[in-house]
């Protein structure tokens, strides 16, 4: 009787392994057959437009400074002292959503700051 339990263990366990490779297969070709299709279709250029589109709605400079609450000719010394302030009150007691723009203004006028630097 033991022997029986064991070999339909054995059994069993091999069905188990079979049928995992096969799922893995099927799953890897249904992927590989997805990402065909939509690049046939167009849809990975429709992403891809979607993502630029995303990107043009950044936060320009004047958006940055009035989350920041500082002005053109604020230094960029104290620029970085407010976005710690506000940062760290958002970490506490704030929102995700109103620390992602603090970073997000932090770091636009970053960009306006190392470009002034630059010239």
């Amino acid at each position: 009787m033991v022997t029986f339990f064991l070999q339909a263990s054995r059994i069993i366990a091999q069905f188990i392994v079979m049928g995992s490779g096969i799922l893995g297969r099927a799953f890897f070709q249904a992927y590989r057959q997805a990402i065909a299709n939509a690049s046939k279709t167009g849809v990975a250029q429709e992403a891809m437009q979607n993502a630029v589109r995303k990107a043009g709605k950044a936060i320009n400079a004047q958006e940055a400074r009035q989350i920041l609450g500082v002005t053109e000719k604020t230094s960029w010394e104290e620029i970085l002292l407010k976005y710690d302030k506000l940062f760290e009150n958002n970490a506490k007691a704030g929102s995700f959503y109103l620390q992602s723009k603090v970073v997000r203004a932090k770091e636009c006028l970053e960009v306006v700051y190392r470009t002034k630097a630059n010239l």
